[in-house]
């Protein structure tokens, strides 16, 4: 909106174009994320109370997470509405790329209300089933899919984009680009969903790797910056780091209220979002591989499960005290702070050598 009015505004007075400056509207977005999130956060939690919109603790988890039965649930609703707020107010609603990250974040959002919802109405941690997520998770990731490949209106959008390599860029087909994107957006959707079992050892997370994406969506976007580093221009990409400042802002204020001892929970209505979106915003870059690397404690959450579950199929056995990994450090004796201020270090290492993969070409 800010975006528009600067545009009318300018032929009033020249001094309002600095609405439409990118870099005054991520930070603008960010602010005004920040800003809803921390003063809507007691009134959201309130109303969570009253509902009676309360977490309940797998049976069985590790013991330690009794204490947490009770604690408010769905607090991506904080999340999602100041993001979404900020981003329709500092964003230019013209970019087709931002429609796309507010479709999948709307539509994955339903997916994790329902389930939150069926949490609550049954009083059990079980919400949808495995294979009810993967349905709706596939329809909102093959829309979406379709939609970018059809759309793409220069090669380097349905192109992908090999690491340490200045030239090699792969075009794909239809199949292979709908394929690959539907498995990284859902992929990404319940990783970040397995990983958000302890206070904020998710959020700060997604808001570094959302930060690190915004960085490369403005450099795609700028011509002269994609040049010299090598990287295909994508002229409408800029846009993003508008949402990506807004994500940073709605996340940092969730914490706030999140972190440990959390006053509430984000719920499914949160992970499996904000998996979405990063991985949403990572398939447009065309960077997923880039993106596999800053995400690796979402990975490496993920594959703890798989292998525990192959593993205890295929041998009886049990690799981990139990899965997902942050719960097998708990067992040995971990205190949660100290897993998620470790994994929070994990992230920001990994998100730097994925940028450096940026340079080393």
């Amino acid at each position: 909106m800010f975006e528009y009015l600067g545009t009318v505004l300018t032929a009033v007075d020249p001094g309002f174009d600095v609405l439409r400056y990118l870099t005054v509207r991520t930070i603008g977005g960010t602010l005004t994320a920040l800003v809803i999130s921390i003063l809507l956060g007691p009134a959201i939690i309130n109303f969570l109370k009253s509902m009676q919109f309360e977490q309940f603790v797998r049976e069985d988890g590790p013991k330690s997470h009794y204490k947490k039965t009770g604690t408010p649930t769905m607090g991506g609703l904080l999340i999602l509405s100041s993001l979404t707020i900020s981003t329709i107010l500092w964003a230019d609603l013209g970019n087709r790329y931002i429609w796309v990250v507010l479709g999948v974040t709307i539509g994955f959002a339903l997916i994790g209300f329902f389930d939150d919802y069926l949490k609550i109405s049954k009083k059990s941690s079980d919400g949808l089933t495995s294979i009810q997520k993967i349905i709706f998770q596939s329809i909102i990731a093959l829309i979406s899919m379709t939609y970018l490949y059809y759309s793409a209106e220069i090669m380097p959008e349905t192109s992908f984009i090999v690491p340490f390599f200045k030239d090699l860029i792969l075009p794909m087909s239809p199949f292979i680009f709908i394929f690959t994107g539907m498995f990284v957006l859902i992929g990404s959707s319940n990783a970040v969903n397995l990983t958000d079992g302890l206070d904020g050892l998710a959020i700060l997370p997604t808001v570094l790797i959302g930060g690190a994406l915004g960085l490369i969506a403005y450099a795609m976007g700028n011509q002269l910056i994609a040049d010299y580093l090598y990287l295909p221009h994508l002229p409408l990409s800029g846009e993003l780091i508008v949402f990506c400042g807004a994500l940073i802002g709605s996340g940092i204020g969730f914490l706030w209220y999140n972190t440990y001892p959390a006053q509430v929970f984000m719920g499914d209505i949160g992970s499996l979002t904000l998996g979405a979106i990063l991985g949403i915003i990572a398939i447009i870059l065309r960077h997923e591989l880039v993106f596999a690397i800053m995400a690796g404690v979402f990975v490496v959450e993920t594959l703890s499960v798989a292998i525990q579950v192959i593993s205890y199929k295929t041998r009886g056995k049990r690799v981990f005290l139990m899965a997902p990994i942050h719960h097998h450090y708990e067992l040995k004796g971990w205190a949660e702070p100290k897993i998620i201020v470790r994994f929070w270090i994990i992230t920001l290492v990994l998100i730097l050598i994925a940028l450096a993969t940026l340079k080393l070409r």
